[in-house]
């Protein structure tokens, strides 16, 4: 039996003894009703807030469909093998939303947005700039959306300005070319200021337990139906004015935290959309050739093995890069994800673009790894753990035995740390873990964005605590950096530290993998694995 076959056998079984807890054949119905596309997804909604802290996935799919923003991205055909009729994001496109015009300044400093005059919210209302920049202000002030909005130059109330009822401007201390991106993100969203603040208190100005969970917004769906941990249905918005076309259908969602429960959907057309199946059930599905998969590449988004550089013996550059020859790549892509996202190993030995992420060069080469490690003073090897989140065994069990079995042929004894569940982030942010498997996407696709959150600085997202000044500086540097060639440059150099420095070992980008029913077309992939459903059509 090769080493897939058996890693993939235990998730299996274990998927395959909790069958049917949660499973409702009654439900099921729903994915032949005419105007209700039913969609099956393993996680719920943790708010509904667009600024709330610790958001999850689920919670996102609910926030973009629900909330407007002042402009938001366009869309593109997907041009892969099997994608016809599908779209993705536009990152370098941006359209109107609740603005239906914006103009910049020569300067670059002052972007002055005109609102649809015809915009209302769900209860009717219309949506002003007094809304706006209340939402704003919001944003710059609730913690986890105002460290986004700081990376786009918005960080104080005295920044958005009212200039009448449909007016609204926003000032920057400089040209910034995040400002304008990070409003199509999912923080800023219209909010209806009026209902929020009837549910403010002195204690909570901005609203943050009622939003949580409740909608106050005018996006093209309203939330129906809501029932904690098993589903909740978004009805379409008949008024809706903020786009280029109408949603047709309610959108059933259920979550069914069985693996197994969704694939017998899939397997049996029992819904129209059925995601986060592991990769073994979608290649399953896709050799049976019975139903439709679109899997979708997310270049932002990684999985990675991170060394913390500030935990001795991950501060030694030649011990990082030992580990960095030792990970055996190819088992791991294929008994975790069979096979299902983008490699980020086995790259060219130089890089020839300033496309990041990227692949990079390294592969398993176990005496390479061995001789460094006798150049870094560790001949005879070391003891540590390799810690995963408890709640992501399905990914991190397996690329944890395999990595103790690599590391364990090169002299590293490791023992396996399962971090019990909601832990993992404190740990993180206390950066007390020295080896660990993280995943993270970045909000913004340009290259420089990517190195300042994940390369450099103090949050939990520098996985590998990485403070190389070369990399602070080249990081500054480009991020007012106007000129192409010297930008790239500097991109340049970034990407050389990353390769040769590696303080963190990217493994692989993972499709989003979602199957998805004969009638239905207009799939659109947004970011962070969120779906436009506007879009959607059930024939």
């Amino acid at each position: 039996m090769r080493r897939r076959d058996f890693l993939g056998q235990g998730l299996a079984l274990g998927g395959a003894a909790a069958f049917g807890l949660t499973f409702n054949p009654r439900l099921a119905r729903a994915a032949t009703q005419a105007g209700v596309i039913r969609v099956l997804a393993e996680g719920a909604p943790n708010t509904f807030d667009p600024a709330g802290t610790g958001y999850n996935i689920p919670s996102v799919n609910i926030i973009w469909n629900v909330y407007d923003r002042l402009i938001t991205f366009g869309q593109k055909p997907l041009t892969g093998e099997g994608q016809d009729g599908a779209f993705i994001y536009d990152y370098d496109t941006l359209v109107p939303q609740a603005a239906e015009s914006w103009t910049v300044s020569d300067d670059g400093t002052v972007i002055t947005f005109k609102l649809r005059p015809d915009a209302t919210f769900h209860d009717g209302s219309p949506v002003t700039a007094e809304d706006v920049k209340w939402s704003l202000d919001r944003a710059v002030n609730v913690t986890t959306a105002k460290n986004q909005m700081g990376t786009g130059s918005m960080t104080d109330v005295g920044q958005f300005a009212v200039v009448d009822p449909s007016t609204i401007t926003i000032t920057v201390p400089k040209a910034d070319r995040f400002t304008l991106p990070n409003l199509a993100l999912l923080f800023p969203a219209i909010i209806n200021s009026k209902v929020a603040k009837e549910h403010a208190t002195a204690e909570d100005p901005w609203a943050t337990e009622w939003l949580k969970t409740n909608v106050a917004g005018g996006g093209p769906f309203k939330l129906g139906q809501y029932q904690a941990g098993q589903q909740f249905v978004l009805e379409p918005f008949a008024e809706w004015k903020n786009g280029d076309r109408l949603p047709n259908d309610r959108i059933l969602y259920q979550i069914v935290p069985q693996a197994a429960s969704r694939r017998l959907a899939a397997e049996r057309g029992e819904a129209d959309l059925v995601r986060d199946l592991p990769g073994r059930d979608v290649k399953d599905l896709m050799d049976a050739g019975k139903v439709k998969v679109l899997g979708i590449a997310n270049p932002a988004t990684v999985t990675y093995i991170a060394m913390n550089n500030l935990i001795a013996p991950f501060d030694n550059v030649k011990v990082r890069q030992a580990i960095a020859w030792s990970v055996p790549y190819q088992d791991m892509f294929e008994a975790v994800l069979y096979e299902r996202g983008v490699p980020m190993f086995g790259g060219p030995a130089e890089a020839g673009s300033t496309q990041w992420p990227a692949p990079l060069p390294y592969t398993q080469d176990l005496d390479k790894a061995k001789a460094l490690l006798a150049e870094a003073g560790f001949a005879d090897g070391f003891e540590t753990t390799f810690s995963i989140d408890a709640d992501d065994v399905t990914v991190g069990e397996p690329v944890a035995i395999l990595m103790q079995e690599a590391l364990g042929k090169i002299g590293i004894k490791v023992t396996i740390n399962k971090v019990p569940a909601g832990q993992m982030g404190t740990l993180l942010t206390e950066k007390k873990l020295p080896l660990f498997i993280a995943n993270a996407g970045a909000w913004l696709r340009s290259p420089d964005y990517f190195f300042r959150i994940f390369y450099q600085g103090e949050t939990r997202w520098n996985f590998g605590s990485y403070a190389n000044p070369e990399m602070v500086k080249a990081v500054a540097d480009a991020r007012w950096e106007n000129d192409p060639a010297k930008y790239d440059a500097l991109v340049m150099q970034m990407i050389e530290l990353a390769r040769t420095e590696v303080p963190v070992i990217p493994l692989w980008s993972a499709f989003q993998d979602t199957v998805i029913s004969p009638a239905m077309s207009g799939y659109t992939y947004m970011f962070h694995r969120s779906l436009e459903l506007r879009h959607l059509d059930k024939a």
